[in-house]
């Protein structure tokens, strides 16, 4: 059984860096999480680094903006890295051709196809521009969640996924979260889409957690900051059981689950989780978090 932590600052003193998620850890969406605001703070004044590492589809410049809009203060954090910037590189590197359809919620995703953290990816657009087509003309899918999100739901693409099946379009999946809670409203995201392809044959490709290339970015962003950070100083912090703390165990990473975010309520009340029902539902997910806490503080 992974130790149920009361405090953050139980184990700050063991980890030299934080992964930590965004969306259900530090925000909702709508609003900042004041305590783990603190939290993250706390850990940065006693010399930690916080890299934000985000399922988001969008590239780090329109996250950035995203954080000061809704108020997560930059003195939380000392990076910020997403599934769209890793997703991008697969994306101008040719992964999926030149004529792309694109599935996602516009104007809100084009920062994807405009805006990029690495100067290297941002002359990569401009030498080999790719071309948005309509489905029937693409050579590849890059899906960065519903068009619709708070209205459709993965079926309403099926017809479209059978077309791009047939014809043997290559998928890029920029964001491989399935649901997120956007206040108090639960929307789905582009990896409920990407599963779903795959289910009716189709082909998915995937760079966020718990997918290796985001790992690797945020290790060479870490390493940017830090030089390099022993992975056993490493702590990657998220609600996503699939996706923070699966990342973790597949990077050989400690990872501190928190249960409050998007299984909110399945354990108990945040300050007394129990600990008998959390362990059995971990066993049957066979994931083995090295800490729990309700939220983060």
């Amino acid at each position: 059984m992974p130790h149920i932590l009361t405090s953050f600052a139980e184990i700050t003193p063991n980890y030299r860096a934080l992964f930590c998620d965004l969306w259900g850890c530090v925000h909702d969406g709508v609003k900042p999480f004041p305590a783990a605001v603190a939290a993250l703070q706390a850990f940065r004044a006693q010399g930690g680094i916080v890299i934000l590492v985000s399922n988001a589809p969008r590239p780090k410049p329109s996250v950035l903006l995203q954080l000061d809009r809704i108020g997560v203060p930059r003195d939380a954090y000392d990076e910020v890295i997403t599934s769209g910037d890793a997703t991008q590189y697969a994306f101008l590197s040719g992964a999926v051709g030149q004529k792309v359809h694109h599935i996602g919620p516009m104007p809100k995703d084009q920062p994807f196809f405009s805006e990029f953290a690495d100067p290297a990816l941002a002359k990569m657009a401009a030498e080999n521009p790719i071309e948005l087509v309509p489905l029937d003309q693409a050579t590849g899918v890059i899906c960065t969640g519903p068009n619709s999100e708070f209205d459709e739901t993965p079926d309403d693409y099926r017809a479209a996924f059978l077309l791009a099946k047939t014809n043997g379009l290559k998928m890029l999946c920029a964001n491989p979260d399935i649901v997120v809670d956007y206040g108090d409203k639960r929307i789905y995201c582009a990896g409920a889409l990407a599963q779903l392809y795959e289910e009716m044959g189709g082909e998915a490709l995937y760079f966020g957690k718990p997918h290796p290339p985001i790992y690797d970015l945020a290790r060479r962003r870490l390493a940017a900051i830090a030089g390099e950070v022993d992975d056993s100083a490493i702590l990657c912090v998220g609600d996503g059981i699939n996706t923070d703390v699966l990342g973790g165990m597949q990077e050989n990473l400690d990872s501190l689950f928190l249960t409050e975010g998007l299984c909110a309520g399945q354990f108990g009340p945040a300050d007394a989780l129990d600990a008998e029902a959390l362990d059995a539902w971990l066993d049957a997910e066979q994931r083995n978090p090295t800490y729990v806490m309700g939220t983060l503080r």
